[in-house]
């Protein structure tokens, strides 16, 4: 039987802390044929189904999504899914942890469109971020749904199959999946729930074994996205399977692991203030160091442009550090339209977010300009004495050693990398002779206290002392 099942979707991340919005620029958006010829999907040609493209847009985490950029992509997606009805079911590869100007829940509002205009027939599945944050609207419009195991995120293509598997095999089977969901008032930060430590290892470790009871298909744990403050952001267990009582019993009993456990959790490397780490660095016979900061992470939802680290790596006079990078437009062009090594002065930083950090006024000399095909992608390496600086023109991470060698950075020679991150990639880790995370300011700031949430309601760790039972929510 030739089932048709379309698939797109919408996946970013945002901090509502953070006051630059995510606007189209930001977003890489695949339509139709391309969509279908993403290597990312490559897989959906091994089933005996027929998979239809819609749109998928995706952007690296950052502010809230303008409201006319969310509907843009809304409705064209909307448009290319009706043009496909009927259909027998819909996959949606999103986030969860999207913040929209002015609305909460923006998947719960995505989907519940999806689930409206393909019908209520229709099995629509969903795969997530651990990240993500879910909500009873969210659960009620979907069939099946599936998250993360990792974090760093090593199984993105081996989620989107088991999202994909479940909802072939119920269409062929002739069944409809039930979703269980326990929603917990925990939400702490993902450099403290990294699944590479303990107790995140453990639990998640746990979770193939809970998928191969009888009448369990999937289990899935999220951590929630902490640096939202809308009433959804929170921690959640998402079972997928064919057996009510099983799904119930199996979800309590997983969040109750992980409520005990939230008081164990913690940064599974150094970690401390930037003076500490720096005084930590000083006494390190072996190189290069590598030091996250954790506050200005554009990966996790942070602006990218504060100055607050190189300001006291200027200070200290800490030759051999280099900071990748900085998000600095203005400078960035300047660089470009000096050349490789002029020397010319300029306003570094805080050119987004001129509230969190204050620019630096410096004497540069341009060492390297990255060869762009656009302005957006121009990056320039440029050296204040004997620290070097990353410009870039947007907003972007640096994840891995060939992102900053390609800059003409030689990290066997390099003493301290400074980058705007939280925990670290495998092969930044595998790089590194030490890291060390810096908890420093920014609007995704570890000192979640200093952050005054207004709307997130009762959550631990910011109210330690909080009691709270398991209430399981099942969709039929």
């Amino acid at each position: 039987m030739g089932f048709r099942i379309a698939f797109g979707g919408v996946h970013t991340e945002s901090s509502t802390f953070n006051p630059v919005p995510t606007t189209l620029a930001d977003f890489r958006v695949l339509r139709g044929d391309a969509l279908r010829g993403d290597a990312r999907y490559g897989f959906l040609d091994a089933y005996d189904a027929t998979f239809l493209p819609t749109l998928h847009a995706a952007a690296i985490p950052g502010g809230p999504v303008a409201r006319e950029t969310y509907n843009a992509f809304k409705d064209e997606f909307l448009a290319r899914l009706s043009a496909l009805v009927p259909l027998d079911g819909l996959y949606l590869d999103m986030h969860g942890a999207i913040n929209v100007s002015g609305m909460d829940d923006a998947e719960g509002d995505w989907i519940g469109a999806a689930r409206e205009l393909v019908g209520p027939k229709c099995l629509v599945a969903a795969s997530y971020d651990l990240h993500g944050n879910v909500s009873k609207r969210i659960v009620d419009a979907l069939d099946i749904f599936s998250a993360f195991h990792t974090a760093p995120h090593i199984d993105v293509v081996e989620t989107k199959k088991r999202a994909c598997t479940m909802l072939v095999n119920a269409l062929h089977g002739g069944y409809r999946p039930q979703l269980v969901w326990v929603p917990m008032p925990v939400v702490l930060p993902g450099e403290m729930t990294s699944t590479v430590n303990e107790p995140a290892r453990g639990l998640y470790r746990h979770l193939p074994e809970m998928d191969a009871l009888d009448g369990v298909l999937d289990a899935s744990l999220l951590v929630g996205y902490v640096w939202a403050d809308e009433p959804r952001a929170q921690a959640s267990v998402v079972l997928t399977g064919t057996d009510g009582n099983v799904l119930r019993r199996e979800a309590v009993a997983l969040a109750e692991r992980y409520w005990n456990a939230r008081h164990d959790f913690g940064f599974g490397v150094r970690a401390g203030g930037l003076e500490a780490c720096l005084e930590w660095f000083v006494e390190l016979d072996a190189y290069p160091v590598i030091l996250s900061d954790s506050g200005d992470n554009p990966t996790g939802g942070g602006v990218g442009d504060t100055t607050f680290v190189l300001t006291e790596l200027l200070r200290r006079r800490l030759d051999g550090a280099v900071v990748a990078g900085l998000a600095d437009a203005p400078a960035t062009n300047a660089c470009y339209a000096a050349g490789e090594g002029a020397d010319l002065e300029l306003s570094v930083g805080a050119t987004l977010d001129p509230e969190t950090s204050r620019p630096l006024h410096v004497r540069a000399r341009v060492a390297h300009l990255h060869p762009a095909e656009t302005e957006r992608e121009r990056q320039a390496v440029v050296t204040l004495g004997g620290v070097a600086v990353v410009l870039t023109a947007a907003r972007r991470p640096f994840h891995y050693p060939a992102d900053v060698e390609r800059l003409g950075i030689s990290l066997s020679d390099t003493r301290l990398l400074v980058v705007k991150s939280g925990y670290l990639t495998a092969e930044l880790t595998q790089a590194a002779a030490h890291t060390l995370l810096a908890l420093t300011p920014g609007t995704v700031s570890q000192e979640l206290k200093g952050l005054h949430y207004r709307r997130q309601g009762a959550r631990f760790p910011l109210e330690p002392d909080l009691e709270w039972t398991a209430e399981p929510y099942t969709k039929m």
